[in-house]
């Protein structure tokens, strides 16, 4: 069951490619769904500068709002989070961090 957390952004992947560590996980970017001759078919599809990806309170970037599905990006460093923070103006609010909203909290949908 897909997990939704307390806290995510959506920026424009462009902004994340500026990166210099940046690297796409596209075996896990979300299929497109579309129904043909009445069956429900999944379509692959390429991200383009035009989309969107969500920034999680974990600091992984995903292909939609639930934190653990179509994870695009994890590789989590001081570094990464220095750039969120600097250059993405990400910040976490304070009603997110609080103690009651630890991941044992989240919510699944």
């Amino acid at each position: 069951m897909a997990i939704m957390g307390r806290y995510c952004k959506a920026y424009p992947i462009a902004k994340f490619r500026e990166y210099a560590g940046w690297t796409e996980k596209i075996e896990n970017i979300r299929k497109d769904k579309k129904i043909v001759d009445g069956k429900e078919v999944e379509l692959e599809r390429q991200l383009t500068d035009s989309d969107h990806l969500f920034l999680q309170e974990n600091y992984v970037v995903t292909d939609g709002v639930f934190k653990d599905e179509n994870i695009i990006f994890d590789a989590v460093t001081a570094e990464w989070q220095d750039f969120c923070r600097q250059e993405l103006k990400f910040e976490i609010p304070d009603y997110a961090t609080e103690e009651e909203a630890g991941s044992e909290n989240a919510t699944e949908v």
